[in-house]
């Protein structure tokens, strides 16, 4: 009897405990389900572009929505007094953490003025029994359609080939862009501390006469453009022809230089032909976009004065030259332009700044070898290149006629000399006009002073 009833009580504890293991199996898999649906428990990130108050009706708008559960709808509507109008609403099969949505406001037939824009977005948690946190951002804008207007207070009446301008001009309103537009380039104008802009540009070497047509525009914070011709007149300018022979003894000379230039070329020739022009469109480039970088570029002329040359150098070539080059046997091999004039003295002479600025590149470039470049405001640059060393690094302040390096034969110099440009925009012009201090007088700084009331 003792061990039938010992049996039964010890079966009786292993059915309490299978029951008391089942029961915390159901509540961890409660919890585990508890913990993963309330897991991701706030909405999605909602940000709008661009960060202005004023748009225009045709602007694009962008709504970017973040989150770590995904994305799975948004919705954007616009609403006016007692009115609302969705103007854009998409959902999305596949969850990702994050989407961009773009839309406009053109077919609303929204008047001017004021109106509120409501983004809602889900994401794709399990929150809401699978319908997701949501996020709802309200802003106010101002609908804005009308477009700046541009007053020009003073143009040059005349532009050449290969040269600069200045004009001065005011606009109606606060802008994000303004200056003057010449096909691809584009030429910054800057405001001055009396309200009104100055524009710096220039007439391309390889453009003619009869296909200049500057134009001036501003575009405001809302998207509304301005644009009309420049009512500049173009005047073309003769430039010389020159025939540079290349020989072998230079190809030699220059060998290993062209080869870290164009390493992908077999020979010293297809070198040369490689750094002569693809090297040279990259470096051209390059300029280009030091220019249009706002952090490298003043706003005000840095500069006063006479602009000044190499000291006791003679003129080896001019800017604009047109050169043919040819190989030993007198066969035309290439032809480029050249863009600044190269001035020689003695070996390793000091170079000074032509004029007060910033140094904003003092470093290795292609064709130009070891260059510096002084920023002088307003997009006006003058270039120092192939130089043997530098005196200056990038971010240095220097005086007219302070020492920045000596000249040399780096790059693709056959001979020690200073080669110098003047750019505007990073477009190469005329060093001689900013060598002619009455030339400056008369087209850019009694211009700068014009008044804009």
């Amino acid at each position: 009897m003792f061990k039938r009833q010992s049996t039964f009580r010890s079966s009786g504890k292993r059915s309490s405990g299978v029951s008391v293991f089942v029961m915390l199996l159901v509540i961890a898999a409660a919890g585990a389900g508890a913990w993963f649906l309330m897991r991701d428990l706030s909405g999605p990130s909602v940000a709008l572009a661009p960060q202005t108050d004023r748009v225009g009706i045709a602007q694009p708008l962008e709504v970017t929505v973040q989150d770590k559960s995904g994305i799975q709808a948004v919705t954007v509507t616009v609403k006016r007094g007692s009115q609302s109008m969705v103007v854009k609403q998409e959902t999305f099969p596949v969850l990702e953490p994050s989407r961009r949505v773009a839309f406009s406001l053109k077919d609303t037939r929204l008047p001017e003025g004021s109106f509120e824009l409501e983004v809602r977005a889900w994401d794709g948690s399990f929150a809401g029994f699978g319908k997701g946190n949501s996020t709802t951002v309200n802003r106010q804008f101002v609908l804005d359609s009308r477009p700046p207007r541009i007053a020009v207070k003073t143009v040059p009446p005349a532009i050449h080939r290969g040269g600069a301008a200045l004009i001065v001009y005011t606009v109606s309103e606060d802008v994000e862009k303004t200056g003057v537009r010449l096909g691809k380039l584009f030429f910054p104008g800057y405001r001055q501390e009396n309200g009104g802009y100055a524009c710096l540009f220039a007439f391309p070497i390889g453009m003619k006469a009869d296909s200049y047509h500057p134009e001036i525009m501003a575009a405001d914070k809302a998207g509304n453009v301005t644009s009309s011709r420049l009512l500049v007149r173009p005047l073309n300018r003769n430039y010389r022809s020159d025939t540079l022979n290349i020989p072998n003894s230079f190809l030699n000379f220059k060998a290993s230089e062209l080869a870290q230039l164009c390493p992908d070329k077999s020979t010293p020739l297809e070198q040369y032909l490689c750094a002569n022009n693809r090297v040279r469109m990259e470096n051209d480039a390059k300029l280009i976009e030091l220019a249009a970088d706002p952090s490298s570029v003043s706003p005000r002329f840095l500069w006063e004065g006479p602009f000044r040359r190499l000291p006791r150098s003679a003129v080896k070539a001019n800017f604009g030259d047109h050169r043919t080059y040819v190989d030993g046997s007198r066969s035309k091999i290439d032809e480029q332009t050249h863009m600044g004039l190269d001035l020689a003295s003695v070996a390793r002479a000091p170079i000074p700044a032509s004029a007060t600025g910033r140094v904003i590149w003092a470093d290795y470039m292609g064709i130009h070898g070891h260059m510096v470049l002084i920023d002088h405001g307003l997009g006006l640059m003058t270039q120092y290149s192939h130089l043997t060393d530098y005196a200056v690094q990038v971010g240095d302040v220097v005086k007219a006629g302070q020492t920045i390096g000596t000249t040399g034969v780096s790059g693709l110099a056959g001979g020690d000399h200073l080669h110098f440009g003047v750019l505007v925009g990073g477009v190469p012009v005329q060093p001689l006009e900013w060598l002619d201090s009455s030339w400056v007088r008369n087209n850019i700084t009694s211009r700068l002073n014009t008044s804009v009331r």
